[in-house]
């Protein structure tokens, strides 16, 4: 009989699913379409022109004629009305073609894909650096009894979150890379070259994840479970360790979307101080010249990575926790 029930209910339940899926790919859709029309809009609004800066840049502009810089014109777009270079620049940006560099003439997907890996890496291994910095914090917080030390771990993010990105990788230049020579101070040269880069991107977040775990882990030590297992025996740390970080988790990981936003973001300042080829110097430097199908490129790539990240996170939730997902 349950098995009969449960078929009579298996085809309302994989149409909710495909529902909530449609809904989730719907609203991804808006975030990319959101995304690319904010930043066609305020760059397009500035006043300098792309062509002319393009010439300035490469010391052509007092050696064009009027027809040489009207062809640039035509070229890119930029002598039709607003509306005109709107509907272009969507069009092509859905079958994923940004145009062409306005400082290289370099195709943008291409430029992009060339200076993706390093900064791939770089946030990657800041990512892991962040969660080990601030799951270590919170639990060390919460595993010494004694308050005047766990308030004095916990005020330890407030400080770090507060510490701009630029003067954190400065510090630890100055220190670890001028003072004691540990690191490289500069370029992509492998591995080493990562760490300060990754370090100045990770203390910023890891006191982020420090603070909402530390939170987390304090509303779930006051449950009844908790109560329960220490009744059974298990001491302190096992019940720290063993079940309240687990069921912790939840909230940090909802966090997921704006930490990767934030490294992505921290990543064109720290490119910028440790002088490293990725996206965000790529993105740095469009801005700086009015580059704007880069800089389009760049933020609908920024705004995919964070679609993607919610939409993995909206899987992963029903494992962690079935009553938030429907899962039985």
């Amino acid at each position: 009989m349950s098995r009969a029930i449960a078929a009579a209910h298996w085809p309302q339940a994989l149409a909710t699913i495909l529902m909530q899926a449609a809904r989730r790919v719907a609203q991804s859709a808006l975030v990319l379409w959101a995304a690319f029309s904010l930043s066609f809009v305020i760059l397009y609004a500035l006043p300098s022109d792309p062509v002319t800066i393009m010439l300035n840049q490469t010391g052509e502009a007092s050696l064009a004629n009027a027809q040489q810089v009207a062809a640039l014109r035509a070229e890119y777009h930029v002598d039709q009305p607003l509306a005109v270079q709107y509907a272009l620049a969507l069009k092509r940006a859905l079958v994923l073609d940004f145009g062409h560099s306005i400082q290289t003439g370099e195709p943008v997907a291409q430029a992009v894909l060339n200076v993706l890996p390093a900064t791939a890496a770089l946030s990657l291994m800041a990512l892991l650096m962040a969660l080990s910095l601030g799951v270590a914090l919170a639990v060390l917080a919460h595993l010494d009894q004694r308050r005047w030390i766990r308030d004095t771990l916990l005020a330890i993010p407030a400080l770090a979150v507060s510490l701009p990105t630029f003067w954190v990788g400065l510090l630890l230049l100055q220190w670890l890379s001028f003072g004691w020579h540990w690191f490289p101070a500069m370029g992509n040269l492998g591995l080493q070259s990562l760490v300060l880069p990754a370090l100045t991107l990770a203390i910023p977040t890891s006191a982020v994840i420090a603070q909402v775990l530390a939170r987390a882990m304090t509303a779930v030590v006051e449950q009844p479970f908790v109560e329960v297992l220490r009744a059974k025996g298990l001491s302190h740390r096992q019940v720290l360790l063993r079940h309240v970080l687990r069921n912790s988790l939840i909230p940090l990981l909802s966090l997921s979307g704006v930490i990767i936003g934030n490294l992505l973001a921290g990543a064109v300042v720290t490119e910028t101080v440790f002088s490293r080829q990725g996206v965000g110097r790529l993105a740095q430097a469009a801005v700086t010249f009015q580059d704007i199908p880069v800089v389009q490129g760049v933020v609908v790539l920024a705004a995919a990575i964070f679609v993607a990240v919610n939409l993995l996170v909206d899987l992963v939730y029903p494992w962690l926790d079935p009553r938030l997902g429907g899962r039985r």
